[in-house]
This record gives C-alpha cells, structure tokens and sequence, in this order.
C-alpha cells in the first residue's frame, strides 16, 4: 500500500512524504520501490498555486525483517561534507535537497511493548504485530498503553474508524483470507521441498557411505596385491638362489 503527503514543516517548507506499506520480500518489489520513487521525482506538485519539485521524505513500514538490523525503526540521513577540506556543510541546498532524500525504515516485525520511553516508541507501538485477539468473526487489537498524547490518539481513533467501516472491514477480512490461503499453499508448499530435501539429503548420505566402504575395499584389495607382489618376489628370490 502506498500513501502520499504534501507537508509543511514548522520552518514554512513544504515536502513531499512517500509511505510505502509492504507486508513480505520479494527480489522485484524492489524495482518496484525504485520505479515508484522515480515517477515522484518526475512529478511536480502545485505550491501557493505554483508547480515546483519538491524535496522527497520516504518512509517504509515492512512486515518482514532485515538480516543483522535490530532496530524497529532506522533513519537513513543525509549529510553535505566538502571533500576538499574535509568539513561538514551546514548550509541546504535546494538543488541538492530535491535530487536526493532521507529515508526511515520501519519493522514492524521488531516493534516490542517492552519499550515506552519515548513518544516514538508509544507511536510504534500502534503498529506492533504482537496481541492480536483472535475470535470466530473478527480479529482485534488490543493495546497494553493506554495513556497516548493527542495526536496519537488521533491516529488510533483514524485506524479504529477505518476498521469500522464495513466496506474497509470488508477489504481487510478479504485479504487477511487471502493471505491465510497463501500460507496455506506455500506452507504445504515448503513442507513437500523441505521433506523432498532431507530424502535427497539421506539418498546422499548412503551414496557416500557406499562410496567411503568401496574406497575401504579398494585399500583392502590394494594391501593383499602388495603383500602378495612381496610373497611371488620373495619366492621367485629364493629360487634363483638355489640354481
């Protein structure tokens, strides 16, 4: 799911805010990202009745985890460094600020209730994937914070009036079973290759005992060859001896 936000900041600039919701990895999702994040850049949005190419904040909030990375939630910053005299730039540059862009990664999948020290962390914690109250006909939420500042219950009153809606209920509980049914699928899917593996893997295994025993063997063999090659030599010595 993808959601855009034109925004004015508290310094009167006005930014362009991309967020991408995305439940599972796949390889050409992240073309799909990239092929995305070029047709904003593209696009001109309408300012005090002016088009002008605004500066780009994304944000991802991913179903899945990354590989080595522990935090719930990353900033990707950027910074201006002059290379000659190896010094940071304070000053922005709005050619600069519109060709390249912050970005902040959000794993819902690491979002943990141990953590409430932080408006951000009460803000996560609207996200996190743990708690779930599952019944015959619904699945619900339930939040162990309650003491939430305005704002945040404002996005939890929003989410809540989404759910409630029968059309978007409707939407949800229909990809929530279509989801079930793909588990379902590629459960089964995975079990059959991973069963298929292990008796790969065992039809292997007995190939290379067989194979160390005939290498055994073939040692065997070769030990009788030579000792029976110093036997005939040893005979075909005394013998020469005696004529």
């Amino acid at each position: 799911m993808d959601f855009v936000a034109t925004i004015k900041t508290e310094a009167e600039k006005h930014e362009k805010i991309l967020i991408e919701v995305q439940k599972s990895w796949d390889e050409d999702d992240l073309m799909r990202f990239r092929n995305y994040l070029g047709e904003h850049y593209k696009k001109k949005e309408k300012v005090n009745g002016k088009e002008a190419a605004l500066p780009i904040t994304t944000i991802y909030i991913l179903g899945f985890k990354l590989t080595g990375i522990e935090s719930a939630c990353i900033k990707v910053e950027r910074s201006y460094k002059d290379l000659l005299e190896n010094k940071k730039i304070e000053v922005k540059s709005p050619f600069i600020e519109s060709l390249t862009h912050d970005s902040y990664i959000i794993q819902a999948a690491r979002i943990t209730d141990k953590r409430y020290r932080t408006k951000l962390d009460k803000l996560l914690s609207l996200f996190e994937q743990n708690h779930f109250v599952l019944s015959t006909s619904e699945v619900s939420k339930q939040y162990r914070f309650q003491s939430y500042d305005d704002d945040i219950q404002l996005i939890a009153s929003l989410l809540h009036e989404m759910i409630a809606n029968p059309k978007e209920r409707e939407e949800i509980e229909k990809e929530a079973e279509a989801l079930r049914i793909l588990d379902d699928l590629f459960g089964k899917k995975n079990r059959e290759q991973k069963q298929i593996i292990e008796q790969q893997s065992k039809v292997l295994e007995e190939k290379e005992k067989a194979l160390e025993e005939k290498d055994k063997m073939l040692e065997e063999k070769d030990r009788t060859n030579e000792a029976q090659s110093k036997q005939i030599a040893e005979l075909k010595r005394l013998l020469n001896k005696k004529k």
